[in-house]
């Protein structure tokens, strides 16, 4: 698995970004190979992108989709006034789900849903 990083300031006059982003959002959420997408922006108004991949391979062939290529000139071009892209190995992955209790509605008993590491 591969994780991409895109950190990102905008320009102040980058008024067309959010309907490029959302569509590219949609693009990238539908590529072979995502397993996940997410965008947080910062308090300070920075944006970070976080795009997981089965493989590096799913990441080239993002990196070189036409209309991703397409998205990344206009980014330079009209967007961005700094990014920064990081392409991460994931060595090694860990996961806790908490330990959740779940009222039975038909029998009024509570139901241990223990927590487990993946």
């Amino acid at each position: 698995m591969q994780i991409v990083i895109f950190r990102n300031h905008l320009r102040d006059d980058a008024e067309d970004y959010p309907a490029e982003a959302a569509a590219i959002g949609a693009l990238a959420r539908a590529q072979p190979g995502i397993i996940g997408f997410k965008t947080f922006t910062a308090a300070d108004g920075e944006r970070v992108t976080i795009a997981e991949f089965e493989s590096a391979e799913a990441v080239v062939a993002w990196r070189e989709h036409p209309r991703h290529r397409e998205a990344q000139r206009k980014g330079r071009s009209d967007f961005y006034s700094e990014y920064k892209l990081q392409i991460c190995d994931v060595v090694r992955e860990q996961r806790f789900i908490q330990e959740k209790q779940v009222h039975s509605e038909r029998s009024g008993k509570v139901q241990d849903f223990p927590g487990k590491e993946a």
